[in-house]
């Protein structure tokens, strides 16, 4: 694994050409968190985690009916069945092939089939680096590929990224063999804003989490609670951060978003921004496609207010560079809403005291809470991982890779 982090930091360039051509990523995006930070990330599994993980623990002598004691060991679940998504395939890929390798497990890899090309890099790095025939296995294809893999018998682990609905498919799949599954499915995160809360420091994580990767990214916060009084000013300064929001060409360096992956995802998204409309909410900016780029699948920043939370825009994942702006009026207001959806990935609130945001943080059914602005996604110390319809299980550091192992016990008599 030492070996592979150090092929993949030699391959680096190429896999960022490759975000760029083949995802639609910005430069900027593609060197840093589709390339630069799955790398770390992975060195993280091979330099810390692996070192230091507890595979195989002593347990104390126990007194029954005789004397006794043993050792509780962590084994590979065996073989591990990896499909991920095509917004961050680089990082997704990574995420799930360093815990499933260090836990000892061989791999399929089934990467998205619009997005398939770094997972034939990996491939490559996986033989320079010497990793033995047959452990990384790479695999390409669309739903009935995918289907092949969670339902085989001789598969024992899935770990799946994508939509809820193709979740509950994959689960249902994977039921008749018993395997573990671990789901990473969708979010519609949102960000309580209080009345003390500092604008200046807002305003550009909201117009960010919008048109981040064009919104392709499930742990975004897309759904802003913002307390009453600070609304229309809100409203404002994310209309003035989106106006500096440049589309066009991601290979071009002063591009700040890009394309959606393909005609049928703005299908999608176009088709919410109108259920958006006949529901009755109102379009404080954007909500068409950018002029002058005939070529590739853009659509424009687009911020939806007058928004009710049982509204379809409220409550359905987007997956484009779509966000809406929810007033509350107190505290119990603004924790009932954010916690009034069937997702549960990710969440924020933003306060003048941290205390008083930590404690709302409590509150919110969420995996992961971001306190003014501080991120999770950086550090490989942080469980990813939703409640409710945003999936089951976890990924990266320790906690991806419990999820690949099995526990045994073995006991001996002491007499």
């Amino acid at each position: 694994m030492l070996r592979f982090a150090d092929v993949l930091e030699r391959r680096a360039a190429d896999l960022i050409e490759l975000n760029i051509l083949e995802v639609g990523s910005i430069r900027s995006w593609a060197e840093y968190l589709q390339v630069g930070l799955p790398i770390a990330h992975f060195r993280d599994m091979a330099e810390r985690v692996l070192p230091q993980f507890p595979f195989e623990k002593p347990m104390p002598p126990t007194l029954g009916a005789t004397l006794a004691q043993g050792v509780v060991r962590r084994e590979p679940r065996g073989v591990a069945a990896l499909i991920s998504a095509y917004n961050a395939p680089t990082f997704l890929n990574l995420m799930k092939l360093a815990p499933a390798l260090a836990a000892g497990c061989t791999v399929v890899l089934k990467p998205a089939p619009t997005t398939p090309l770094e997972a034939f890099v990996l491939g490559e790095i996986a033989d320079e680096a010497g990793l033995p025939p047959g452990v990384l296995n790479i695999v390409t294809g669309d739903a009935a590929a995918g289907q092949a893999l969670t339902s085989h018998p001789s598969v024992d682990v899935v770990s799946f990224t994508g939509s809820d609905t193709v979740g509950r498919l994959v689960y249902s799949q994977a039921a008749p063999t018993l395997k573990k599954v671990i789901l990473e499915l969708g979010g519609k995160s949102a960000a309580i804003v209080l009345p003390d809360a500092d604008l200046a420091r807002v305003v550009p994580n909201v117009a960010a989490n919008m048109t981040a990767q064009a919104g392709q990214g499930c742990s975004l916060l897309t759904r802003t609670l913002v307390h009453e009084s600070l609304l229309d000013d809100l409203v404002g300064r994310v209309k003035e951060a989106l106006d500096a929001v440049i589309v066009g060409d991601p290979a071009d360096p002063t591009t700040t978003m890009g394309p959606l992956i393909s005609a049928a995802q703005r299908a999608k998204v176009e088709e919410l921004i109108q259920a958006g409309r006949d529901e009755g909410a109102q379009i404080a900016y954007g909500g068409g496609r950018p002029p002058g780029l005939d070529k590739g699948f853009y659509i424009e920043p687009t911020l939806f207010v007058d928004v009710d939370n049982s509204m379809t825009i409220a409550q359905r994942e987007f997956f484009g560079p779509v966000g809406v702006v929810i007033p509350f009026r107190d505290e119990e207001e603004a924790v009932r809403l954010a916690n009034d959806s069937d997702f549960g990935l990710a969440g924020g609130v933003w306060a003048a005291d941290p205390v008083h945001a930590y404690r709302i943080a409590t509150r919110i059914r969420a995996g992961m809470i971001y306190i003014n602005g501080g991120g999770a996604g950086s550090s490989p110390h942080t469980p990813f991982g939703g409640y409710k319809n945003s999936g089951l299980g976890v990924e990266r550091g320790e906690y991806g890779l419990d999820e690949f192992l099995l526990s045994k016990s073995i006991i001996w008599s002491a007499r």
